[in-house]
């Protein structure tokens, strides 16, 4: 079980996770990402493009170990 952190960039604007999250498997960091750019989305509003914007999951030490995009409109349609 380890704590990450969830920073989300179009590359111009930054969504900080200073908290963090503890995660109890590292398995589980894809599907966490997803929720956290799901919400992101949803608390930045109507903006029409998301393609440029990526979650990035980095572990206390600052360490990036995982990298995922922002869901496509398409993708998000599907996944509801």
């Amino acid at each position: 079980m380890a704590r990450y952190r969830f920073h989300c960039t179009n590359g111009t604007e930054c969504v900080f996770d200073a908290r963090g999250v503890v995660v109890r498997r590292p398995d589980a960091l894809g599907a966490r990402a997803r929720r956290v750019a799901d919400g992101v989305m949803r608390s930045l509003g109507r903006r029409a493009d998301w393609a440029e914007w990526r979650v990035t999951v980095h572990d206390l030490t600052g360490r990036r170990v995982l990298l995922q995009r922002f869901p496509t409109s398409g993708e998000a349609a599907r996944a509801a």
